[in-house]
């Protein structure tokens, strides 16, 4: 495409090209001090995080100012390449790691500003946790019942905690190992117990890292399905960090993350045709941060040749991208 008109350069402010007057430009300071504030009506708000590692002298920076928002009731999929950020997100949301730079809350709480008590308090009640491996979900003298007794013993809500137990353990579909230890139980038994055990406190979020990784598909569908399940019948936010693409595809939101930033998001939704025909839809779309960086997908940058610098243009109703003609 070439481009015949170069779009005028705007007046300098105040300038009799520039119609901006001193009213306009308050008029435009106030209503950006009564926008709501990012992420105010999200259960969890990522907003510009950063986490830089250090090791032997050499710095790295694992998230790159992050921007990230969930809604309560949403179960959402994160993907993305080994070392993209994902799994330094999922373990700074489970109270486990303490952002560098940054802003992160999740249900109302402010995960640079705890201490360590409230952080504990935090791992306990706000947040469930599962771990790919199955072994670091139980504990193995325990029965399937008793490890998901065991944090409402902690928490002191001991009255209800063994009829609440069941009461998980019924919803997951496996009320009949309820007497089982860990070894006497498949994997897929094995962490839909360990999801009755993150939901026992009655978590805001349920956060699970690679939770079908060890796992055959037909084993995995099982284990989403219970996700699923606690998903609609508790709503429980449910987070799921995972390389498996039949997972990412059976959830409604699909956020993926390249070199330590959102990049993009697939959304998917339910249309109905003239016969009454229900039909999935995805879309994928670009992330635009807090900043004003998009990350345009590599398949696109090629194929245009995209270096450097672009020139953009904007139009009534999007943005023009073109390659820099200079470097041709």
């Amino acid at each position: 495409m070439t481009k015949t008109e170069t779009p005028s350069r705007p007046g300098a402010a105040g300038s009799a090209s520039d119609p901006t007057t001193l009213e306009e430009l308050e008029r435009r300071a106030n209503a950006r001090r009564d926008r709501p504030d990012y992420g105010h009506d999200a259960l969890i708000a990522c907003d510009r995080l950063v986490r830089i590692f250090t090791t032997d002298g050499v710095e790295v920076q694992a998230l790159q100012g992050l921007d990230l928002l969930v809604k309560e009731g949403e179960l959402m999929a994160l993907v993305g390449a080994s070392g993209s950020g994902k799994s330094t997100l999922m373990n700074i949301l489970a109270g486990l790691d303490v952002p560098t730079a940054g802003a992160a809350r999740v249900a109302g709480a402010d995960l640079l500003a705890m201490d360590g008590t409230a952080r504990l308090r935090y791992r306990r009640e706000v947040v469930g946790f599962v771990w790919q491996q199955t072994a670091r979900n139980l504990l193995p003298y325990l029965t399937a019942a008793q490890n998901v007794a065991l944090p409402m013993q902690l928490k002191g809500r001991a009255k209800r905690k063994t009829e609440r137990a069941e009461e998980l353990l019924a919803m997951l579909g496996i009320a009949d190992a309820r007497d089982r230890r860990p070894h006497q139980l498949s994997g897929g038994q094995q962490q839909r117990v360990a999801i009755a055990v993150a939901l026992a406190n009655n978590p805001a979020v349920l956060l699970a890292d690679e939770p079908t990784g060890e796992l055959d598909s037909a084993t995995g569908e099982q284990v989403f399905a219970a996700f699923r399940r606690a998903n609609e019948e508790l709503g429980t936010t449910i987070v799921i960090v995972t390389h498996d693409q039949a997972v990412a595809s059976e959830v409604r939101r699909t956020v993926a993350i390249r070199d330590g930033r959102t990049s993009s998001e697939v959304l998917r939704r339910t249309e109905v045709d003239e016969q009454g025909k229900e039909s999935l839809v995805a879309r994928e779309y670009a992330m635009l941060d807090r900043a004003g960086r998009l990350q345009l997908p590599a398949e696109y940058t090629e194929a245009l040749d995209l270096r450097h610098r672009v020139a953009l243009e904007l139009e009534q109703d999007h943005i023009g991208v073109w390659r820099d003609d200079a470097e041709g």
